[in-house]
This record gives structure tokens, C-alpha cells and sequence, in this order.
């Protein structure tokens, strides 16, 4: 079953999470609009308002998966928006709420006040806080002609539907929203965006893609004491530089050349963005969802925007090492594809990992990743590491017609103590250089997955 879980205040790699609380109400003749003819303003602005939506990710978030919340109520792919997506945190399961315009499940009768309210500030109509896992202090940066074409489309290009999302009931005192006013106070912003006038037209776009409608930071950026995201924007240190969400690690934007993107490119990141390839790099974890519905339908201009921004960032926080022409690294290819290797972990890659990711630790275009200095190899955190181990994953499906390749559990075949000593290999071999990864650790995640 398709979930996703974040922290109570605000991870997702997903967009419009909590967008507006469930029960809103409409006139049922308002929600069943039929839309404009094609080609008139209305029209233009509904479309530019869907694709802004996929900018946003609002579907992932608030399409429930097949068969519902518990795998059997009658919700499916078809009903897109119509919430009910479950969301772990530490404090309980949060569910996305229905945002098609239906008049009792839906939001139909917000006005584009409300709507706006809701999205830039979090508060929904009976001025009721919504749950920041919804990335409001992001979204804030949206500018009024866009906020107008995403109202635009929800309330007129969207299929009403009218089943309910289940309530969200987590317990005392998390259940009392009222105290997310002071929450709100202290750390969210709320300034739309303003251009950089020494800037390009092309760095602009792209940095107001990924600090409002892409919310980057909300999984990217570490998180304070209080949950709140350390930084909005280039301006703060800790801004992009990695954050962890339920035992995935978002790794470092910034140009660090160890564990960030600073060997990438601006066009492998349009790449990876596009079809979850780029640079020999694959996509796993909750990005995998972030492609599948969000990026893979952005035009080129505004994936190179983003990449362009990313790609200006200085490095922060740098992490991890690689150089493939040291002496060590070269030592232990040969040694590698010879067989001739003593190091703990190595006859355990061998046996498991060789075969996709081949010896020289290469992988294979387009199908499999390499992990020779692999940024989320060389990463501050492993925790991504050792979730992939212990479930496996999935490349993302996408229109590029790229074959979604699978990577198997090994939660049945490796003890903790064989998993730390692969992925210290693995973080240490051809020229990798990072801390090791201990049993505890392993340890420590497959207890949190209960696996």
C-alpha cells in the first residue's frame, strides 16, 4: 500500500499535503462546472493551474492509493485529489484531505480568500490550523497570478468526489491545533517571492520553483528543535544541505563534491528530475513518488531553471570524499576485478551487489546506479542506505519509457552485522570516502520499519 510518512511539523516530499481540512462544503451545482471551451482565458488559466498542481505535487499527496487507506474502501487511481492518503509521524497517522471540489467531502466553497489563506498561511476557513506536514511556510512564496490559476483549477478543472478522507485524530495535545498559531509565528514565513534583480530570468524561475511550489526544503533541509525547517532560502547555511524523513535521507543540493551536487551537472540533474536518471544516478525512496508524479511533467526550461539554481549554491555542509584516481582507488578496482579482495564486505558484495552494480562499483546506464561516488553513497547520514538494504525499492515509472528497474530486500538474506559491513565497503571502495556504518544503526532502523 502507497504511503508516505513525515515528521508532525512539516516533511513531505510531497506537495499540498494537508492542503485544507476535510468537510468543507459547497453548493453541489457550483462543483459540477462544467469547464470553459478550450482555447478561452478561463481555459488558458485552468491549464496553467494544472500544471502548476504537478509542480506542487498536490496528487501525490492527496490521491489515496488503490483500495483506500485500509486496501479496501472503493478509492482508486481514478479520483485523483480526493485525499486519504496516510501519513505516519511520531505522534500518529495523519490523512490527506479531500481538495476536489465536491460540496460536502471537498472544498468547493472556499472562496479564492480561503484558498488562499489556506495554502500561504495553513488556516482553513473556520480558522481551524492545519498540520504543517502540508508545506505552508514554502508555499507562501507563491505569487497571486499563480495562487489564481491553481484556485482556477481546482475549482473548475477538477472532478468533484464526493467520499470523505478519513479524519485525522492524533492524540492530546498534538490534536489541539490552536497552538500551531505560535508555531506558525515563530517559523514560518510569509513573503512571496521577490526576483533578485542581479540574477537571470533563468535563476529566478528556478529558485522560485524550488523554494515555493517545489518545497525542496521541506525534505532537503534539517529540521530544528521545534521541527521547523533550518532555512527558506540561498541565504541560510543550512538551507538544502540534507535532511532525514522516516529513515530516508534527502540528500545535499548544494555544490559540496562529496555528498552534494557538485560533480553533477545542470544537465544530468534536468535528467534525473525528468526520468529519475542522470549522472549514473537513480532515484530511490520518497523522491521515487516525486518524479513519478510531480517533476517528470515540468517543461525543459524549468528543470534546467531548477538545476541552474541548484547548481549556484555554494558548498554547505560538505561531507564524504571521492577521488578514483588515488592509488588506493585504483588498487582496488584491479583488486575487485580479480577477486583478489580481503576487506570486510567485499565477498559479501560480490555475492549480492556485483552483478547489477558490477565490480568497479559502475552500475549500468540507465538501469542500475553507481555507487562509486555516488553523492547518496558519500551521504552524512545512511540511514537511506540501510532502508534500501532492508526493503529494496523501485526505479520511478515514467513517460521517457525507461525500464523501472527493481533492487530486492535483503532483510531475509543479511544479518544487521552483514549489512553494516557491505555498505561500509560500499562507502569506502573505489575511491569512496565516508564513515562506517555499524550493526547498531542497522539495527536500529529495521527495528523503527519493523522488518
Amino acid at each position: 500500500m502507497k504511503t508516505r510518512t513525515l515528521s508532525l511539523i512539516g516533511v513531505a516530499a510531497i506537495a499540498c499535503a494537508m492542503l485544507v481540512a476535510s468537510g468543507a462544503m459547497l453548493h453541489r451545482a457550483h462543483a459540477q462546472m462544467q469547464p470553459p471551451p478550450v482555447g478561452t482565458p478561463d481555459a488558458k488559466l485552468i491549464e496553467k493551474g494544472e500544471y502548476l498542481a504537478k509542480a506542487a505535487d498536490c496528487a501525490g499527496c492527496h490521491t489515496a492509493p488503490p483500495g483506500g487507506p485500509s486496501g479496501k474502501e472503493p478509492l482508486h487511481k481514478s479520483a485523483p485529489f480526493a485525499g486519504g492518503l496516510p501519513m505516519g509521524s511520531p505522534f500518529g497517522t495523519i490523512y490527506s484531505s479531500n481538495i476536489t471540489p465536491d460540496p460536502v467531502a471537498g472544498i468547493g466553497r472556499y472562496s479564492y480568500e480561503d484558498f488562499e489563506r489556506a495554502v500561504r498561511d495553513g488556516v482553513a476557513p473556520d480558522d481551524r490550523r492545519l498540520y504543517p506536514a502540508m508545506p505552508y511556510p514554502s508555499f507562501a512564496k507563491i505569487n497571486d497570478d499563480d495562487m489564481h490559476a491553481l484556485y482556477a483549477y481546482f475549482m473548475r478543472g477538477v472532478a468533484p468526489v464526493s467520499t470523505p478522507a478519513p479524519r485525522t485524530k492524533l492524540p492530546f495535545p498534538f490534536n489541539q491545533r490552536w497552538a500551531l498559531m505560535f508555531w506558525s509565528f515563530a517559523f514560518a514565513p510569509d513573503d512571496v517571492f521577490v526576483p533578485q534583480s542581479k540574477r537571470s530570468p533563468q535563476w529566478n524561475r528556478g529558485a522560485y520553483l524550488v523554494q515555493s511550489l517545489g518545497h525542496c526544503g521541506a525534505c532537503h533541509t534539517p529540521r530544528g528543535p521545534a521541527y521547523e525547517e533550518r532555512g527558506y532560502d540561498e541565504h541560510s547555511g543550512r538551507y538544502l544541505t540534507g535532511g532525514t524523513n522516516d529513515h530516508w535521507f534527502a540528500p545535499n543540493l548544494t555544490g559540496d563534491k562529496g555528498s552534494g551536487l557538485g560533480r553533477v551537472s545542470e544537465d544530468e540533474i534536468a535528467s534525473f528530475l525528468r526520468s529519475g536518471h542522470g549522472a549514473g544516478l537513480v532515484t530511490f525512496g520518497s523522491m521515487v513518488q516525486v518524479v513519478e508524479d510531480s517533476t517528470q511533467y515540468l517543461s525543459d526550461d524549468d528543470l534546467h531553471a531548477i538545476a541552474h539554481y541548484l547548481k549556484s549554491l555554494p558548498a554547505r555542509e560538505p561531507y564524504g570524499h571521492f577521488d578514483d584516481r588515488s592509488h588506493a582507488a585504483v588498487q582496488t578496482v584491479r583488486a575487485m576485478n580479480t577477486g583478489d579482495v580481503e576487506l570486510p564486505g567485499a565477498g559479501i558484495y560480490q555475492s549480492f551487489c556485483a552483478r547489477c552494480h558490477k565490480a568497479d562499483g559502475m552500475g549500468e546506464a540507465l538501469k542500475y546506479p553507481r555507487l562509486a561516488g555516488n553523492p547518496a553513497v558519500l551521504g552524512a547520514k545512511v540511514d537511506s542506505l540501510v532502508r534500501l538494504m532492508i526493503e529494496g525499492g523501485e526505479a520511478p515509472h515514467t513517460q521517457t519509457g525507461i525500464e523501472a528497474k527493481k533492487m530486492p530486500s535483503f532483510a531475509g538474506k543479511l544479518t544487521d552485522t552483514e549489512m553494516a559491513r557491505v555498505l561500509t565497503f560500499v562507502r569506502n571502495t573505489w575511491g569512496n570516502q565516508a564513515s562506517p556504518v555499524t550493526g547498531r544503526e542497522v539495527e536500529g532502523v529495521r527495528k523503527s520499519l519493523g522488518k
